[in-house]
């Protein structure tokens, strides 16, 4: 099983942060 941490500030929660995101879970479970 593989974790991932993305550390950050998300005050506020951008589109851009969002997308970093979403292509970061299919690399982890």
């Amino acid at each position: 099983m593989k974790r991932a941490l993305f550390p950050g500030s998300f005050d506020p929660l951008t589109l851009g942060h969002y997308d970093i995101i979403r292509r970061g879970v299919t690399l982890f479970d």
